[in-house]
């Protein structure tokens, strides 16, 4: 298998794109149902001209079928698609993929393995002549700095070559709005970093706006100008990174974004009682029963001087981390932290602990509902 070059020390020399005109796409109260289940249930949402709107939930959430319903593969049960305030899927629309303007990369790629690099890139391009089909492919492969592989075949490259190809494929028919599908899920863990930023470094190029579905919330945070969390076919939360970390909506969200200990807690004069000590509580009725999350990064496991006393349960050696499982009193749910790897000494049983107010969030008990 030929070796991957991708990375950063390519993208300066790749040519850079034809304009593209980005567009704005809009999901308008669109519903799906199949086989009499509903999969999709009411979204309303906008990707923004030359934005990166990533698509992030768990298997089952949605996003793939809303992906696939803004490409034309997919036919809503109720609601409109809008590209640029224009109706492209609707009660009385439906305009066909070819002719929406819109690029499609699948999760496997997706790539004829009987034909070469250049022609899978110029299958998209059929509409043109075969002279200028070829030349526009060779930019395009130009652009994703694969230009020396147009005559090999699919099998002849790497993981990450291929998804490189597959990405010139969607863009050399320069679309107004690129949709990805988890264009990252198949490739060597090692090889994601500099794939996803050589990828991004392509979108901002080429101008497109593009909508890139993941399960990974990390992948998201890289990627995506604003992320849109889905759960069982809903909108949960939709902002950047940094509004869907800091202020979750529900503990859906904070658990997706973040480790977690749960804990249930009740209010009792504008304070939440937690095993952890006790926050503020006021937005919340008098006697309320509420859940507790605390993440794993805001606790400080020392050897002394910590708020409260604990024991370690367990430790599992991560590297740069360690993740130790706590007792502390009042509860006997035991208590999970993340510290560095090098700051307790080896068999050290009894420890202190203490928690950053900023990383406890108090929700809603019945947030969960469906």
């Amino acid at each position: 298998m030929a070796s991957d070059p991708s990375g950063s020390n390519g993208i300066g020399t790749r040519r850079a794109p034809a304009a593209t005109f980005a567009a704005r796409l809009t999901f308008e109260d669109v519903h799906h149902s199949y086989h009499s289940r509903e999969t999709i249930r009411g979204i309303t949402l906008t990707a923004e001209p030359g934005e990166v709107l990533c698509l992030l939930g768990p298997s089952g959430s949605g996003k793939t079928t809303l992906l696939r319903i803004a490409a034309g593969i997919e036919a809503q049960t109720a609601g409109r698609v809008l590209l640029d305030d224009r109706e492209i899927a609707g009660p009385a629309v439906f305009l066909p993929p070819e002719r929406r303007g819109v690029g499609l990369m699948f999760q496997d790629f997706a790539l004829f393995p009987h034909l070469s690099v250049l022609d899978n890139v110029r299958f998209g391009l059929t509409a043109l002549p075969r002279a200028e089909a070829e030349a526009e492919a060779n930019v395009a492969l130009e652009r994703v700095g694969l230009a020396h592989y147009a005559q090999k075949f699919p099998h002849q490259l790497s993981g990450g070559e291929q998804q490189r190809v597959a990405l010139a494929r969607a863009l050399a028919p320069r679309p107004s709005v690129l949709l990805m599908d988890e264009p990252f899920s198949g490739l060597d863990s090692r090889l994601k970093d500099s794939i996803r930023a050589d990828t991004l470094t392509i979108l901002r190029q080429s101008r497109a706006s593009a909508i890139v579905v993941t399960h990974d919330a990390e992948e998201a945070m890289r990627m995506g100008d604003r992320i849109a969390l889905l759960r069982d076919g809903r909108l949960v939360q939709v902002g950047t990174a940094e509004e869907l970390y800091l202020n979750p909506t529900d503990i859906f969200t904070a658990a997706f974004f973040s480790e977690i200990n749960e804990f249930p807690g009740r209010v009792r004069g504008g304070v939440v009682e937690t095993p952890l000590g006790n926050v503020d509580g006021r937005r919340f009725a008098d006697g309320e029963t509420v859940r507790v999350a605390v993440r794993l990064s805001g606790l400080r496991v020392l050897e002394e001087g910590g708020a409260m006393p604990a024991r370690i349960l367990s430790r599992r050696f991560l590297g740069v981390v360690e993740l130790l499982n706590l007792a502390i009193p009042g509860t006997d749910q035991p208590v999970r932290a993340r510290v560095r790897a090098d700051l307790l000494a080896h068999g050290l049983r009894d420890v202190t602990l203490s928690v950053n107010e900023r990383d406890i969030l108090v929700f809603e008990k019945d947030d969960r509902t469906s």
